[in-house]
């Protein structure tokens, strides 16, 4: 039975918003298998990208990805989820939408997540926005009649949200809106759930992958933090308390949980943002969606999707034959109907839709 989307009438001064409904494949019954089908089963789509290795101010290097277009067409910026890479299913899929409709789009690769190494004593982590302002800075700088489009995956929307709450109103008026699927929210919640039941096995796998870059990294970086402390944490939470908070400068996994969470920044984010999650994700309890549905109808710029099935960046519609990734499709959508609207003409009373 399909997860029937009741939007609300929207205001005159809103673009009209189509009706949109997910249906959830039956032959990938339960969240553990929509998460897990992009992964296994989806074919990469073909599309026309290149890397491109960009200097940062602390003498180190980011890579991008990037789809070519016309100057002033669209340009989708987006942001990987955890220990993502150009590989990641969702990846090519929201490649291939902006290919489809003549967008341009840039990846940012989260250090340490390129087929090279960092140079510098740090990796990525969920709050850290300092890469992507600066590639949304030079992506308006080199497109300068072209509307910008924000995506975030996961771990990437929780950065983009971040992001947009740090700069709020001093965002500039080519930054149309932003979308993003299946963001955690509140970063110390979903560390602790993803360590119970059958979610076990996918933070093993982070884990692991973890593990060899910290190795790696000490080896340039002797006593950059305590490897048998490291050695010995069997959850992404005692993992982040010994590596990933001490090497950014926090206090512990709840001090950087703390301040980077994107649910502290929902409230200032200032352009039309799609925040897209399944009730059934097996990275985050429900009740923290329960909370940022409360924050988005006080808002006037979030519209909530948040279906009650579809894993985590699952969303696995259509049939065996013909396959439907639902998400980005509901995102192309939402962005391409904003991109038309100037920010002035963005504002609404408070109140954003929500499609539960």
């Amino acid at each position: 039975m399909a997860d029937h989307i009741a939007v609300p009438q929207p205001l005159p001064i809103l673009p009209l918003l189509r009706e949109h409904t997910y249906r959830p494949a039956w032959w990938v019954p339960g969240p553990h298998a929509q998460t897990l089908w992009g992964k296994f089963a989806r074919r990469a789509p073909s599309v026309p990208t290149r890397i491109e290795r960009w200097a940062t101010p602390d003498h180190d290097f980011v890579d991008v990805l990037r789809l070519d277009a016309a100057a002033t067409r669209p340009r989708l910026l987006l942001l990987h989820g955890l220990e993502g890479t150009i590989r990641s299913h969702y990846v090519g899929g929201l490649m291939r939408m902006a290919y489809e409709r003549n967008w341009g789009a840039d990846m940012l690769i989260f250090r340490s997540c390129g087929d090279e190494p960092n140079r510098t004593a740090r990796f990525y982590h969920s709050g850290e926005t300092g890469d992507a302002a600066l590639v949304l800075d030079r992506i308006l700088e080199e497109f300068p009649s072209a509307p910008i489009l924000l995506c975030g995956i996961s771990l990437g929307g929780n950065v983009l949200l971040k992001l947009l709450g740090e700069r709020g109103e001093m965002l500039p008026d080519r930054v149309r809106a932003a979308a993003v699927v299946s963001v955690p929210f509140d970063l110390e919640r979903g560390s602790r759930h993803i360590s119970k039941g059958f979610s076990r096995v996918y933070e093993r796998h982070f884990l692991r992958t973890l593990r060899k870059k910290a190795e790696a990294k000490l080896q340039s970086f002797p006593g950059l933090f305590d490897r048998d402390a490291m050695l010995r944490a069997e959850t992404l939470y005692e993992f982040d308390d010994v590596v990933t908070a001490p090497v950014h400068g926090f206090r512990g996994a709840h001090d950087y949980y703390t301040r980077s969470s994107s649910l502290r920044f929902l409230a200032r984010v200032r352009r039309p943002t799609l925040l897209l999650s399944a009730m059934d994700d097996p990275f985050l309890p429900r009740d923290v969606l329960d909370q940022v549905a409360d924050i988005a109808r006080r808002s006037g710029f979030l519209t909530t999707h948040f279906s009650k099935r579809g894993g985590h960046v699952g969303f696995v519609g259509g049939t065996p034959w013909n396959p439907v990734y639902y998400a980005e499709k509901r995102v192309g959508d939402f962005l391409a109907e904003w991109s038309v609207v100037s920010p002035s003409e963005q504002r609404r009373p408070s109140g954003a839709r929500s499609s539960r």
